[in-house]
Formats: C-alpha cells, structure tokens, sequence
C-alpha cells in the first residue's frame, strides 16, 4: 500500500471542518498529509487539492468523508473520481460509505458496482443541494411575506431632510446642494426623496 493522504473541502457558508478532521484522526492520517481547502460555493478553485493532486503516486490512498467533498456538483465528482481512479491510479475511501473503498473488489464485478453505488450518491448528494437551496428560497420567501427584513438595515434620513427635499422640490435647492445639506450621498438623497409622500417632479435637479 502506497502514502495515505486525507482531502477536506468546507465552503465559506459551512461549519468548521471539525467533523472531517476527527474522521481523518481515526484513520491515522498523518497531519502533513492532510490538504485542506475553504472557498465560495460561486468560485470552486482549490490549489490544496492541485497541490495534493501533484504529490499522489499510483497506489496511494485517499481518505474523504464524504463523497461530496471531492466536488460541487454530480458531474464534477464523477470527474475527479475518474482523474483519482484511471489516471493518477490511487485509491479512494470514502469513511461516511464503505460500499466506496477502491482497495475492495478490484475485479470487474467489483468496480461495476462501485461505479453504480458512486453515480447513485453522487446524484443523492447534488439532488440534497439543490433541495436545500429551494428550502433556503422559499424560507426567504415566507420571511418576506411576514415583513422580515434583510440585508443592511435602513438609515434613518436625518432630521432637516423634509425641509430640505421641499426646497429642492420647489426648486430653490440643486439636488447636490440639498444631499450636501443633509450630510448624504446625492444618490442616497434622491432615491429617498423619490419615496417621500409629496408629489416631487421625478426629475433629477442635479
């Protein structure tokens, strides 16, 4: 048996990756072969595992948790599983699923259902994803729809800008002059002088 390497992977919106970690301890991994990476789920470059890639022989082994570390999606886990398996010739175990531990059934009955039981898992866990995210969308949604706020909370306009938005409507104020009036941004200072219940011209006095 070749050099025994762990692979963890946590996006920036997931736990820490405490649980990965403990799971690689069990299996005696040893530390300085463990190759972590922490990024958006938007941007999914990885240079630990391009610098793992580098380091694995043929007859390595590769310890994951889960199936889901090694990508984003079901066809990029496929991807890899390929890249790991045909072309770089080490071995893969997935602790979370024994049926996935290329070191067993190295016949041909043996990789045709590790492929079956990878394309399964691999669909199961992109099909999770995106249910989560639909869940996540229609909480927001819900949220929303019972007057919950995100994002930034609104600034209070200051006081003089009633004053202020009616001498620029009535034109004796530049829209410049009267954000500078009121300490705001002109861009800030028109769009809350646009919702303001008085019948303003809608056009920009700049």
């Amino acid at each position: 048996m070749g050099v025994l390497y762990g692979y963890i992977r946590v996006s920036t919106q997931e736990q820490n990756e405490g649980r990965q970690v403990l799971a690689l301890d069990a299996v005696q991994i040893p530390k300085e072969n463990i190759y972590t990476d922490r990024q958006s789920g938007k941007d999914f470059q990885r240079p630990m595992y391009r610098r793992m890639l580098k380091r694995l022989k043929q007859n390595d082994v590769l310890y994951i948790k889960s199936i889901d570390r090694l990508g984003r999606n079901y066809e990029e886990v496929l991807e890899q599983w390929r890249v790991l398996t045909k072309e770089k010739k080490v071995d893969i175990v997935v602790l979370d699923m024994p049926l996935l531990d290329t070191r067993r059934g190295k016949d041909l009955m043996g990789t045709f259902l590790s492929d079956i039981v990878l394309q399964v898992l691999s669909f199961v866990a992109e099909n999770e994803r995106k249910n989560i995210r639909e869940r996540q969308k229609e909480g927001i949604e819900a949220a929303k729809l019972r007057g919950v706020r995100f994002g930034r909370p609104v600034k209070p306009v200051p006081e003089n800008f009633e004053k202020v938005c009616g001498k620029w409507a009535a034109g004796e104020i530049s829209g410049r002059m009267a954000a500078q009036e009121c300490n705001m941004p002109f861009s800030s200072f028109y769009r809350k002088a646009l919702c303001q219940e008085q019948p303003f011209t809608g056009q920009t006095k700049g």
